[in-house]
């Protein structure tokens, strides 16, 4: 297969986007793995959900980069 040398600018937001889908949901499991062993570091988990809610934060703005524009 012949594949393009180069990545256009969509594809990479693209990959970079699944990239940090599965990052959010490794989050996510980790929060839930800390939260069952109920010994949970309070502090550990704190910082887990920030980071997943700053992931979430560039996940929604990278969304709306890709989603056209349409004019009503």
């Amino acid at each position: 297969m012949n594949a393009p040398s180069e990545l256009n600018s969509e594809e990479v937001m693209r990959i970079r986007l699944e990239v940090l889908r599965r990052e959010h949901r490794d989050l996510d499991d980790a929060i839930a793995a800390l939260q069952e062993r109920g010994t949970a570091d309070q502090l550990a988990l704190r910082r887990l959900k920030k980071q997943k809610l700053r992931l979430k934060d560039v996940i929604a703005r990278i969304e709306d980069d890709l989603t056209p524009d349409i004019i009503a």
